[in-house]
């Protein structure tokens, strides 16, 4: 599940960890799809010059109920699309710049 941009300190699921367990989330792209359910285009998306992508993120150390294992997980924040992606979603990663990492 993605952390929407606009609630993610509000929302219960995400604030704590928007608080204190933001993380830069490495790629080298990402996917969109478009398209009728039942025959779905892929569409990729990198950076031009190949350089790796950084997603803004939060993480999370849970424990299962179930089995008392502990879980690490991550999830993407997603913002509002700029002009050019809503042509495939109205959605996108929120990408960090190299001089942001520290924020």
């Amino acid at each position: 599940m993605n952390a929407r941009a606009e609630t993610v300190a509000e929302k219960p699921m995400f604030r704590s960890a928007f608080k204190s367990r933001r993380c830069i989330i490495p790629a080298s792209g990402f996917y969109e799809w478009t398209g009728p359910k039942s025959d779905r285009t892929p569409h990729y998306f990198s950076s031009r010059d190949g350089a790796p992508l950084a997603f803004a993120g939060l993480w999370e150390n849970w424990r299962n109920p179930e089995s008392g294992e502990s879980i690490l997980s991550a999830t993407i924040i997603v913002g509002a699309a700029n002009e050019w992606m809503t042509r495939y979603h109205d959605r996108a990663p929120v990408l960090l710049e190299r001089e942001d990492f520290g924020a």
